[in-house]
C-alpha cells in the first residue's frame, strides 16, 4: 500500500493535529499520515502495513506513528474539509499534542493498541542487540534510518534508535541524524512509559542503558571495568 502526501479526496486519509502551548497561543493545522519533518519524499516509500479493524474507546492507549503513544479522549462526529465523519481525538502526552483520526481509517493511518509485554521483550531484544547494517553516506544513511520510521512498526523504531545511539558513541552522528535520534527516542520512550508504567525521563534513560550496557559488555568494556 502506498503512503499518500497529499490530500486526494477519493482516495487520502487526514488528521487534524493541534498542538497546545497555552490559551492564548494555540496553533491547529491539518496534517497527513506522516508529520512535515516527514512528508517530503512520503511518495517514494511504500508501506505494506496489515489494516486491522480495532474498536477504541475513549480511555484507550493506542499509539499513533510518527507523534508516539497517547490516550484517545473522544470519540464524536466532526467536519473537516467539509466532510463529516467520526474521529477519535488523541491526548499524545510527550510532545502537548491532540491528534484527531478519523475512526474508518484508523487502520490505515497505522493507529494500534500500546505493546503487550510479549512485545515488550521484544523490543528490549531490538535494543540490545549488535548495529544492523546502514548505509555508509550520511543521505543514504538518514533516508534509511527515516523509511523504517515511517512504517510505524515499533521494532523497526526500536532499530533506529539502537543503530543511531551506538553510532553517536562510536563516531558521532549529523546534525540531522541527532534531531531523528532524539525524536525517535522520544517516541519509543513514549510508548514504553505506558508499557512499563514510568516516566518520560526514566523510560528514555531504560532505553539509555539498555543500549549502552549491551555495546559495552559486546566489546568488552563491561569485563574490564569490572575487572578494575
Amino acid at each position: 500500500m502506498r503512503a499518500f502526501a497529499v490530500c486526494r479526496r477519493s482516495t487520502s486519509w487526514t488528521a487534524t493535529c493541534k498542538r497546545e502551548r497555552s490559551a492564548l497561543d494555540t496553533k491547529e493545522a491539518v496534517i497527513q499520515e506522516v508529520t512535515e519533518d516527514w512528508e517530503q519524499d512520503v511518495e517514494d516509500l511504500e508501506i505494506t502495513r496489515e489494516v486491522v479493524d480495532i474498536e477504541y474507546e475513549i480511555g484507550d492507549y493506542v499509539v499513533y506513528p510518527h507523534h508516539g503513544a497517547g490516550k484517545v479522549l473522544k470519540k464524536e462526529m466532526k467536519t473537516v474539509i467539509g466532510e463529516s465523519r467520526e474521529y477519535l481525538t488523541i491526548k499524545i502526552l510527550h510532545n502537548e499534542m491532540t491528534v484527531m483520526v478519523p475512526t474508518e481509517n484508523a487502520g490505515r493511518a497505522g493507529l494500534r493498541r500500546i505493546i503487550d509485554e510479549e512485545a515488550v521483550a521484544r523490543v528490549t531484544a531490538v535494543l540490545c542487540d549488535e548495529t544492523s547494517t546502514m548505509p555508509k553516506n550520511w543521505n543514504r544513511r538518514f533516508k534509511h534510518n527515516r523509511d523504517k520510521i515511517k512504517t510505524g512498526d515499533v521494532y523497526e523504531l526500536a532499530e533506529v534508535v539502537r543503530n543511531l545511539a551506538i553510532r553517536e558513541s562510536d563516531k558521532g552522528l549529523s546534525t540531522g541524524e541527532k534531531q531523528m535520534y532524539t525524536r525517535a527516542k522520544k517516541i519509543l520512550a513514549s510508548e514504553l512509559m505506558y508499557a512499563l508504567e514510568l516516566e518520560a525521563d526514566p523510560a528514555e534513560e531504560h532505553i539509555d542503558r539498555l543500549i549502552d550496557d549491551a555495546h559495552q559488555n559486546r566489546n568488552g568494556d563491561g569485563h574490564a571495568a569490572a575487572a578494575g
